[in-house]
């Protein structure tokens, strides 16, 4: 299908989706926040073995609440879902949130990536930096989406290259519904197969990754997993949302997270593993209506989900921040969330396509 992007190429071409994020570079870790400015139906999907997550049960269709009222991803680990009690915080001050009798109650679900040993300062007693990140995240909440070594993908990483956090959006000619993600990729797995080329070369389009790939060896190369040291159970997870102006029900947006996931799976190899967390959230904020046959629209816009999660537009380059520490990233849930033009054992002048991402340089290096 043939789908352009959105005029930011960001989850914030949906009317309505906000996005605020901070970051403590001494600490190497930060927080994302999507503040939507009105309540939408929401659900999630989560394939990892090891995830962290909060108020996820209520997004089951099943559960009485039938919207959210901001979305948290967080490095931290366990420390990171303080994040989700600073945004509450944050919304109850303004009195947003589900009703109950005069009261608001904020629901505010949240997913964390593990970065607590990338070498940041992490002493910090017991008062962990994520609530107060939270806070400055929603009070800088705008339509401008920083990408790379920013908000929960700042300490992120994966098992060859710098990860990060990206964005990118989609609009469906057909149904003129606009598609959003907002990733942060932090894998157990690899984004590159041995040799450099990434695993998302099948997808290529006018030359993202600086033209055409193939895998080597008789059945191609082995997953990175197995060329390097054993992970630590839960020290990874890629995390992240996508949204849509649809009009969906909780079930459907159920399925529009199942869809996205596999993005995923296109461009991290192995992904959804027992060390991961992998988590998607989908969110509709209802402005457009789904046409009729739902099931027939919803696949559409699943597919799309998927791809948004996947580069489809002539690469631009981009400064490297903190020190060339890594270039800003995007990825595949945009493939794998956007890699450079170069190989990833390249760490200088790569480029990216301009979609989503994860991948940076050939390094893991911290600015």
């Amino acid at each position: 299908m043939t789908i352009r992007p959105g005029p930011r190429n960001s989850i914030t071409d949906i009317a309505g989706i906000l996005v605020g994020q901070a970051e403590d570079l001494a600490v190497r870790s930060g927080v994302t926040v999507l503040l939507p400015e009105m309540r939408c139906t929401a659900a999630v999907d989560v394939r990892g073995g090891a995830p962290g997550t909060r108020d996820t049960d209520a997004l089951d269709p099943t559960c009485l609440v039938e919207a959210i009222d901001a979305v948290v991803l967080s490095g931290g680990s366990v420390h990171g879902l303080e994040a989700a009690s600073g945004v509450v915080a944050w919304l109850a001050a303004r009195g947003r949130g589900h009703p109950v009798g005069t009261i608001r109650v904020p629901i505010v679900p949240a997913a964390i990536l593990f970065d607590l040993t990338n070498g940041g300062d992490k002493n910090w007693g017991d008062t962990p930096p994520y609530r107060a990140l939270a806070l400055a995240a929603c009070d800088a909440a705008g339509a401008e989406v920083r990408q790379g070594n920013a908000g929960a993908g700042t300490g992120a990483k994966t098992a060859t290259c710098k990860g990060g956090l990206g964005t990118a959006s989609a609009i469906d000619p057909e149904t003129g519904i606009t598609v959003g993600a907002l990733v942060a990729a932090n894998p157990v797995g690899a984004v590159t197969m041995p040799d450099g080329t990434f695993w998302a070369w099948p997808w290529e389009q006018e030359g993202e990754f600086g033209g055409p790939h193939r895998p080597t060896g008789p059945a191609g190369p082995e997953p990175e997993l197995y060329r390097h040291p054993a992970p630590e159970p839960g020290g990874n997870t890629t995390i992240g949302i996508v949204a849509v102006d649809a009009a969906l029900t909780k079930a459907e947006a159920r399925r529009l997270a199942i869809m996205a996931q596999d993005g995923l799976a296109r461009a991290i190899r192995p992904v959804h593993t027992p060390m991961d967390g992998d988590t998607i959230f989908a969110l509709a904020t209802g402005a457009v209506p789904l046409p009729e046959p739902r099931a027939v629209a919803l696949a559409r816009i699943g597919a799309i989900a998927a791809d948004c999660v996947r580069p489809r537009h002539r690469p631009r380059r981009l400064a490297c921040r903190n020190a060339g520490a890594a270039h800003r990233l995007a990825g595949e849930i945009r493939q794998a969330l956007n890699p450079p033009r170069r190989r990833c054992h390249h760490p200088r002048r790569t480029r990216r396509a301009g979609g989503f991402g994860l991948i940076g340089t050939g390094r893991r290096r911290w600015g």
